[in-house]
């Protein structure tokens, strides 16, 4: 592989892409104010290029770097790395430190890297991430085929009655018989946005990233409903195995784009008439490997570069017959979304508990103000929303859309810890 590729210098820095972090406790889920992170090439990690602390939100300003060209990741033929790697290194006091090699940055989007700091006990090391090369650029097994639609007659296969959005699922880090292998308890959602991360590249079309994340989440959701991997005697919900599963990659950046869509679609599944489960959609890239009957996502991005929306990729894949479903229950969440957005006027005891949620969040992110709970939606409560908005990444609208309170909804359940594993 080329160095160029891991220090953007010369030829290849001709474009630019952004990097904000955030940084959190892994205990209570409360932002870690002031944290020091340091950011310098992978290739050359004594050499800092960039320092900067995160705010009373724990987050940092966006930091603009270098990448390689737009189109080498937008090309399938293209055969030098497309995006620029990395390395953070992380103190906060009272934390351990944490070092991240090869955060990804492509150009013209925003990289997000979410980081937990552990607190410090005592004879406690450095923890350090390497991540390995994005699934479109390094050799990885390609998906060994299975039936996209697994039998249900047999007794104990099918565990639920109707399809559910997990809140957490375990996911082995490595191939099925692998006992070496560690389990993670991921959220479902920010499963899928690292998973997608990893496999197609934010820089494609909305509607090719929609098809790809729409495919990533049903095949999540077969496994999910199915209990395809506890029928086999195994504890885990699905692995980071290309050859079986998905490639799921711990300490990972994510995309902005990608993060949008996924919050847009993440209560969504594939479907076909008369069948129950969510569609085992199968893929593979389309380029250094076929698979006929499948998706390929280089071929998602071609037909979304020709204006195809994202069911129309799909159904051009995998037939006509191809729908997007909606699960009735998302777990973990307080509440579910009331079905239309919540804005100045709107009253009641959904707004309630909005305004309740947003308070308990204030006291862990000050820059929100704390609001009256009245249920009654007015200038006060539009003000904190488009402050909660601005601290997460969302369009400042101070209404509550799906996105909105959803993202209410995970960082309330975070930090209030009325979802914690034992």
């Amino acid at each position: 592989m080329q160095t160029e590729s891991e220090m953007p210098t010369g030829e290849n820095a001709v474009d630019k892409g952004k990097l904000k972090i955030s940084v959190t406790s892994e205990i209570t889920a409360y932002p870690v104010e002031d944290a020091l992170i340091s950011i310098s090439y992978t290739g050359v990690p004594e050499n800092t290029l960039e320092e900067v602390r995160t705010d009373r939100s724990g987050m940092t300003e966006s930091v603009e770097l270098s990448t390689p060209p737009l189109e080498y990741s937008l090309d399938p033929e293209n055969v030098i790395q497309p995006y620029s790697e990395y390395t953070l290194n992380i103190s906060a006091p009272g934390f351990e430190p944490v070092s991240i090699a090869g955060t990804e940055l492509l150009p013209e989007v925003t990289a997000l890297q979410n980081i937990r700091l552990r607190p410090v006990v005592p004879e406690t090391q450095e923890q350090v991430f390497v991540i390995p090369a994005h699934t479109l650029y390094g050799e990885y097994p390609p998906k060994i085929a299975e039936d996209e639609i697994k039998p249900m007659n047999e007794s104990g296969e099918i565990v639920l009655s109707r399809v559910v959005i997990p809140e957490y699922i375990v996911v082995h880090d490595g191939s099925p018989r692998d006992s070496t292998a560690q389990n993670y308890y991921v959220k479902y959602k920010d499963y899928i946005k690292n998973v997608a991360s990893s496999e197609i590249y934010a820089t494609w079309s909305k509607d090719a990233i929609r098809a790809n994340v729409l495919a990533i989440m049903s095949f999540t959701l077969n496994r999910v409903y199915t209990e395809w991997y506890r029928n086999k005697g195994y504890d885990f919900t699905i692995t980071s195995s290309t050859a079986f599963d998905h490639k799921w990659i711990p300490e990972r950046n994510i995309y902005d784009t990608i993060s949008e869509v996924v919050d847009e679609l993440y209560g969504n599944y594939l479907s076909r008439p008369n069948v129950r489960q969510p569609i085992l959609t199968q893929y593979c890239d389309g380029s250094r490997v076929q698979c006929p009957g499948w998706m390929t996502q280089w071929g998602a991005k071609s037909l979304g570069d020709q204006g195809y929306s994202a069911i129309e990729i799909l159904r051009y894949f995998y037939g006509d017959n191809m729908y997007i479903n909606t699960a009735p229950e998302i777990s973990g969440i307080p509440s579910s979304w009331p079905g239309y957005t919540l804005e100045n006027g709107s009253s009641g005891q959904k707004v309630l508990q909005m305004q309740e949620q947003l308070n308990v969040i204030a006291g862990a992110y000050p820059a929100i103000p704390k609001i009256q709970a009245d249920g009654i939606y007015g200038p006060a409560t539009a003000e904190a929303v488009r402050t909660f908005q601005e601290v997460f990444g969302l369009p400042q609208t101070g209404t509550v859309d799906f996105r909105t309170w959803y993202k209410i909804s995970e960082i309330y359940v975070g930090v209030s810890r009325i979802a914690e594993l034992v």
